[in-house]
């Protein structure tokens, strides 16, 4: 259940990127300040070996002379008339919850985490279905009245191709803006990883590239490695290759397990996922390329 945000507390974001050049701000502060835009939150960044600018702006939308649509409206026109082409923006309003599904096997520890923090209204959004291909969540996921959707894999449930048509139809159902994987244990096909580009987000129990597939805490144990961690990227075809947003680590010695670092990770994976989950949803992460700008 996501918390309402009051009037004072209704924010309007615009992000942006584009080829850098000079006088972007100004344009940008110009627009906003001709709307009567109070603004909360300005973060800029110039990537100097892409010549790409982003920027993220919040500003309170009860300042402005005008709602979403006609802002959205006025912004088109100006970036149509002075800015290049190429640039990419998005103006949204955080009196619209974003939309999460989520995406399970067997563990259930980022799940639960997901859960928790959604019920207590930490997220900017809900998370409006759970999808599983093992029934062992279905009933944690109906404690927090949350639908679950149970879809097999195996041959005798039709195999993955059917599979992932399933859940494709219950992932377009609802129109998410997040489809979150949380110990997915599924590769998703590359056509699902090109409609969900940017949007498709994966934990990773390991710090990228490092440890890449299947088994990575079998594989730090092998190099008898001293730091493990966890990354949250984005989901492209190149398997656990995609744009990082997050990424966190936890020290280790020569006495810990296999057993021990797979507890240990737990701890990391939930919270790098909280963090890439939250940022994402607050329009606070930038995809150029193969990288991300995240204003945190």
């Amino acid at each position: 259940m996501t918390t309402p945000a009051t009037t004072a507390d209704r924010r309007f974001t615009l992000t942006l990127g584009c080829p850098d050049e000079t006088g972007i701000v100004a344009r940008i502060a110009g627009f906003l300040a001709d709307a009567g835009a109070w603004i909360t939150e300005a973060a800029y960044h110039s990537d100097v070996d892409t010549n790409w600018f982003f920027t993220r702006q919040a500003v309170r939308a009860d300042s402005l002379d005008c709602g979403i649509d006609e802002l959205r409206d006025r912004f088109g026109a100006l970036a149509a008339e002075q800015f290049h082409p190429d640039t990419e923006w998005r103006l949204t309003d955080s009196a619209a919850p974003k939309k999460v599904v989520v995406l399970v096997s067997k563990d259930n520890h980022c799940l639960i985490d997901l859960l928790g923090r959604a019920r207590r209204g930490e997220f900017p959004g809900e998370i409006s279905a759970v999808i599983g291909n093992h029934a062992a969540l279905g009933e944690l996921v109906e404690r927090f009245d949350v639908p679950f959707h149970l879809v097999g894999f195996d041959e005798a449930s039709g195999g993955k191709a059917q599979a992932f048509e399933k859940v494709s139809a219950i992932v377009d159902e609802h129109e998410p803006d997040a489809i979150v994987l949380a110990r997915f244990m599924q590769i998703l096909p590359a056509d699902l990883c090109e409609r969900w580009s940017s949007r498709a987000i994966n934990i990773h129990h390991s710090f990228l590239p490092s440890f890449v597939g299947a088994r990575p805490y079998h594989q730090a144990y092998a190099r008898g490695v001293k730091l493990i961690g966890a990354t949250c990227h984005y989901v492209t075809a190149e398997l656990d290759a995609g744009p990082i947003i997050e990424q966190d680590v936890i020290r280790v010695d020569h006495s810990d397990s296999v057993a021990d670092m797979v507890r240990q990770g737990r701890d990391i994976e939930t919270l790098v996922l909280a963090r890439g989950v939250r940022w994402h949803l607050e329009d606070r992460v930038l995809v150029h390329g193969g990288k991300t700008v995240v204003f945190d």
